[in-house]
């Protein structure tokens, strides 16, 4: 059921690369289209993108090493009990995932579960991991698309939270069709925080319910 929030809900933006979700979050709050406030932002990459924009937006950023945990047999759960650690000092809420480059351990799992969300770049569960675009156009597809879901230990086989799908065009390359993809991409995660901030996410089993969907036909599924 949908809630009142008295306080902004605490999210923390993991990003390896450019941030561009992360920078359509951003916006996002300070337009107060999200009753939201990003605690942290952390990267694996030191000269990620994606801490810069945090930097200019006033945003607590922190680089995590992860040669700091290398050589060990545990190493991916030792470096996601770092930042577990983080999060947990920052009473974070809500995890996003925006072109993390690393796949999360159980440790991170575990103790966000459906509370940490990711966007990929197809209609799940139509080709998870990389080169999905690419993928989409060898097999003739007429439509491609994007997929916000929460994680699990599966990589992008989490329960889906909100899709927008795009049309596949003769011409396309991996590179046009991404682009047209990645709008999609910054209308859709916003509303997938948005959602979860207003309290009205509910899952059961593999499938997510929206609570108090609006009369008119609310979108939960995009198209263009």
């Amino acid at each position: 059921m949908s809630n009142s929030r008295t306080t902004p809900l605490r999210v923390a933006v993991l990003a390896s690369g450019r941030g561009s979700n992360l920078q359509a979050i951003i916006d996002a709050i300070e337009a107060g289209q999200i009753q939201a406030r990003i605690v942290a932002v952390i990267s694996n990459k030191k000269d990620a993108i994606a801490l810069e924009r945090a930097r200019k937006h006033g945003l607590k950023d922190l680089f995590v090493d992860p040669k700091l945990f290398a050589g060990r047999p545990d190493s991916r759960e030792a470096y996601d009990r770092a930042l577990l650690e983080v999060l947990q000092e920052h009473n974070v809420e809500l995890v996003l995932l925006a072109g993390y480059m690393k796949i999360v351990t159980a440790v991170l799992v575990n103790a966000y579960v459906n509370r940490m969300m990711n966007i990929h770049p197809s209609l799940l569960p139509s080709f998870p991991g990389l080169d999905v675009q690419k993928k989409a156009i060898d097999w003739g597809c007429k439509l491609a698309g994007c997929t916000v879901h929460f994680v699990t230990e599966g990589v992008d086989e989490g329960p889906i939270i909100i899709q927008a799908a795009v049309p596949v065009l003769d011409a396309d390359s991996s590179e046009t069709l991404a682009a047209r993809i990645l709008v999609q991409e910054h209308r859709i995660y916003p509303r997938a925080v948005q959602l979860f901030a207003d309290g009205r996410l509910r899952v059961d089993g593999r499938r997510v319910f929206v609570d108090n969907v609006k009369p008119d036909g609310e979108a939960i599924i995009s198209s263009v």
